[in-house]
């Protein structure tokens, strides 16, 4: 077997031809537009993901303001209900205020009339007892009680500032003795003792006031010397009043 060496090189030659002709005239072109198309898948896929990342921060965006409004929502309820509560309680405490205020008004309002109706009642049996006092003291009214009131008097008399007896004797419309009854024949003796007790210089008129019960009483308009059992029950009327 013989090697055609002329034949094998013509074969080499035509191979290199063959790749100088692909590598100039088909690879360099095919490589070109497969560059190009990486380039632009390139292009394609960072624009992709620029997209993409643009809509993944717009997606964080709205999640973080979908929280914020759920925040705040929340924050809103939660200061409404406390706002509420708060509302609550102070309506609450203002009514339960005014329901004791209410209460410890009725309680002094039912004190008070309480108070008041037991001091009308004492007034009322002080009264009757002044009135039933006074129709017993009307029978004891005789020559020997008026005698002994008229003692009262005159020591009443004696007891009475100089001055003040000059200003009462020296009154222009005189003095009045006034008795619950009529004096009658003791008139006179009457007479006689107070002229003695106020030094004889007395303008003296007699007159009756049956609310006295008993009694002598000297009246000037502007003088009263009380001795009587009116006078008397007044007084403890007065101190028993005071004392309820």
């Amino acid at each position: 077997m013989t090697i055609d060496f002329w034949g094998l090189g013509l074969q080499a030659v035509n191979v290199l031809i063959l790749m100088w002709l692909l590598s100039h005239v088909f690879w360099r072109p095919v490589a070109a537009a497969i560059a190009k198309r990486q380039d632009t898948a390139t292009s394609l896929i960072d624009a992709s993901k620029a997209t993409q990342a643009k809509a993944d921060r717009a997606l964080e965006e709205a999640t973080q303001a979908r929280a914020g409004i759920a925040a705040e929502r929340s924050a809103t309820l939660d200061a409404a209900q406390k706002e509420a509560a708060t509302a609550t309680k102070a309506t609450l405490t203002e009514a339960r205020v005014k329901a004791d205020a209410m209460l410890a008004t009725a309680k002094t309002t039912i004190v008070q009339d309480r108070d008041a109706a037991q001091k009308a009642n004492e007034a009322q049996a002080a009264d009757l007892a002044m009135k039933i006092a006074a129709k017993l003291l009307e029978r004891l009214n005789c020559n020997a009680t008026q005698s002994a009131f008229l003692s009262q008097l005159t020591e009443a008399i004696a007891k009475i500032p100089p001055a003040d007896l000059t200003a009462v004797l020296d009154d222009p419309k005189g003095i009045e003795i006034v008795t619950a009854t009529a004096l009658g024949a003791e008139q006179s003796n009457t007479n006689k003792v107070v002229q003695t007790a106020l030094g004889g210089k007395a303008d003296l008129k007699f007159s009756t006031d049956p609310d006295l019960i008993g009694g002598l009483e000297l009246r000037s308009p502007h003088f009263v010397l009380h001795n009587s059992w009116q006078a008397d029950l007044k007084q403890i009327q007065k101190a028993v009043r005071d004392a309820t």
